[in-house]
């Protein structure tokens, strides 16, 4: 290669810069240079500092849907989906029949040529998907199944004065439907769609919903995803049309205006609030409803002695229509038995208003210390919650004993029949507890089921404490450290599995034996570990708070979540979502070499070693305890270990140390605590 004569003046001009600086950087004559400190920190073997604080990429971008701090943004907009439904059960052939309008609101900037419904009976099909999907949770036996929803009629009707029905192209797709638009749906655009259906009630193997017999021989029905509804159409994936596999819901939030005709020997439990009580109870038990809702007390609505006696039934032959509305919800269920005990009693909400907690049970339920205490168990959950978070935001939460146990829907949950103890505090807490997570703040579950099960596990563990002062606390149980080590102690056996997903894997992805242990405890413990050592209560309260608030009836996405939380919380936790919720990395903090300034004089201070053995990095305590039986707490955030693996911490004493330990309280997933302790 030649050089160019003005080449090599530049070569030269650099050399002649470099010599000046190296001149510059040597000592004065007759001076020495200061020795260099040995450099302790940086990379180690098992910890490498820049890949735990590499900035963390959002999974969605921020815009103006969504905005940087986390909250909606300016042009946040979700569709609507109201639903007017005519339903009736066939009690001899255990068929429900249907009569269903849908009033799809586009609300979104774009112009729709087709619409996707969500046909979740259709799981129950010989040919579902879900009967080959090997995760499923709740899969049918093999030698069970129906012929899934049975479409009779499907029409459209434009919005415009005196339209007419148009029978509707569609086809079914697994436990979707796709309709096809003759009229492409604009901005603002809104059309309604007439079905007409039905299907047969699966037996107790459906699991979700179902039809079985009490103990005395009645059937008690347990109705859900029971109506073909919208999917969502989004900003984050338009249409998201994920087929029904075993994870839970995605839908859009509307009114509803349903009523359920079946024998008049029955009782009708629904979701949200019985228009026409006048119409299905007696005079006495409309009596009794009045007092439960100025009750602190429970009420008893139908006794169990009652459940065979035909007065206490307005009617005694033919059928009764009940009609239940609910205004902002994103589902509505219901249960039917002629067999039903009720009880009720009043919840106290924020600013004075109030709620009607309620449980319907059969006789064999009605042991002392099982449902009968339900209904203030629910109570108490409601209160507390709306408390904490968000202000319940329906007018009655109800709870009832059949064969679909430990199911949540907006203002209603299914629970077992035999739940009683400590067994139907935790599971009514939980499920109730899903008002919150997801349906107040929905998130979407078939993808991102950590954002429902996780969270809710999470303010259970309030819930635990709270009740009775801790009469089932604390919690521990299948949904939430169910061994006998600590929280701490058991998750980092979670992380330890090299087989176990990861809390940001599709919901679908993961597998049976790893759904409790990462999509709810994991994620739980990672809400307790943000508020609890993290961001501590204060700041965590307020951000949680408005997280809740920003999206109550709306679809929030993991982004969201975590872009409020450090806006709000006024931390960059990037660190903490890539170790927690983006890999399943290990934490391993050892101590060793405790050494004073001075032996001979311990008034001088001292210093212990802190080794960063593994990826992940939380805060952690380190209590020092002196051999006159004091001890001194030193906090250490997760920035000292920013930029290396090793920390001599300075210990500032007058008295001599007996021991250093690293979390003696075992507050945090140190997976070798074997190494937590230093002497001199």
């Amino acid at each position: 290669m030649q050089h160019t004569r003005a080449m090599r003046r530049s070569i030269i001009a650099v050399a002649v810069a470099f010599t000046a600086t190296l001149a510059l950087a040597q000592p004065p004559e007759g001076q020495q240079r200061r020795p260099q400190m040995p450099d302790t920190g940086g990379p180690s073997a098992t910890y490498d500092p820049l890949k735990t604080f590499a900035p963390f990429q959002m999974p969605q971008t921020a815009n103006i849907y969504r905005s940087g701090n986390g909250a909606p943004g300016p042009n946040y907009w979700q569709n609507q989906a109201d639903y007017e439904m005519h339903a009736s059960i066939d009690t001899a052939t255990q068929t429900l029949s249907n009569d269903e309008t849908i009033t799809y609101t586009n609300n979104s900037p774009d112009t729709l040529n087709s619409l996707w419904l969500q046909v979740e009976q259709n799981t129950y099909r010989l040919d579902a998907r879900a009967r080959n999907f090997a995760g499923g949770s709740r899969r049918a036996p093999a030698d069970q199944f129906t012929e899934g929803t049975v479409f009779e009629s499907v029409d459209l009707i434009a919005n415009a004065k005196g339209a007419k029905p148009e029978k509707a192209t569609y086809i079914v797709s697994d436990t979707r439907a796709r309709i096809d638009l003759p009229t492409p749906l604009a901005h603002n655009g809104q059309i309604k769609i007439h079905i007409k259906y039905h299907y047969k009630v699966p037996g107790r193997w459906g699991g979700r919903t179902s039809v079985d017999k009490s103990r005395d021989g009645y059937e008690i029905y347990d109705i859900a995803q029971w109506y073909p509804r919208m999917c969502v159409y989004d900003d984050v994936r338009g249409w998201d049309t994920q087929p029904y596999l075993g994870n839970e819901f995605y839908t859009e939030f509307g009114n509803y205006d349903y009523y359920v005709t079946v024998p008049s020997n029955m009782l009708v439990a629904g979701s949200g609030l019985l228009v026409n009580e006048k119409d299905v109870l007696t005079k006495t038990e409309i009596d009794r409803l009045a007092k439960a809702r100025t009750s602190d007390a429970t009420v008893v609505i139908r006794s169990v002695d009652e459940i065979k006696d035909p007065n206490s039934r307005p009617k005694k032959d033919g059928t009764l229509t009940w009609h239940y509305h609910m205004d902002r919800t994103r589902d509505a269920v219901f249960s039917a038995s002629a067999g039903f005990a009720w009880d009720a009693a009043k919840i106290n909400l924020p600013a004075g208003k109030t709620a009607l907690s309620q449980s319907f049970y059969p006789a064999e339920s009605a042991d002392p210390d099982a449902w009968p205490m339900v209904t203030e168990y629910t109570k108490d959950t409601v209160e507390n919650f709306s408390r904490d978070w968000y202000p319940y935001p329906w007018p009655v939460m109800t709870n009832v004993a059949g064969f679909s146990s430990g199911m949540e829907y907006p203002s209603m949950v299914f629970d077992g029949i035999r739940d009683k103890g400590k067994g139907s505090f935790v599971v009514t807490a939980h499920e109730v507890g899903h008002t919150w997570f997801p349906m107040i703040v929905q998130s979407n579950e078939r993808r991102d089921a950590w954002m429902d099960e996780g969270f809710n596990t999470f303010i259970d563990i309030y819930e635990s404490d709270y009740y009775k002062n801790g009469k089932y606390a604390p919690k521990r149980d299948g949904e939430y450290a169910p061994g006998p080590d600590s929280p701490a102690d058991q998750i980092a056996k979670v992380i330890a599995d090299p087989q176990a997903p990861t809390i940001l894997s599709r919901a679908d992805a993961i597998r049976e034996k790893y759904r409790h242990p990462v999509t709810y405890f994991k994620s739980a413990e990672g809400l307790w570990l943000l508020r609890e050592d993290i961001l501590g209560h204060n700041v965590f309260d307020r951000a949680f708070r408005k997280y809740v608030s920003d999206w109550a009836f709306k679809h929030p996405t993991p982004s969201d979540f975590f872009r409020e939380m450090e806006s709000e919380g006024g931390e960059d936790l990037s660190y903490f979502w890539h170790g927690w919720y983006e890999n399943n990395w290990s934490l391993d903090l050892a101590a060793k070499d405790v050494k004073y300034v001075d032996a001979a004089d311990p008034s001088k201070g001292a210093k212990v070693t802190i080794e960063q053995n593994g990826q992940l990095v939380l805060p952690a305590w380190v209590v020092v305890k002196y051999e006159d039986g004091t001890d001194l707490k030193i906090k250490l955030p997760a920035e000292t270990w920013m930029q290396k693996a090793k920390y001599d911490l300075a210990l500032p004493t007058n008295k001599k140390i007996a021991s250093v330990t690293i979390d003696p309280d075992q507050r945090i997933p140190d997976s070798n605590r074997s190494n937590n302790t230093a002497k001199p």
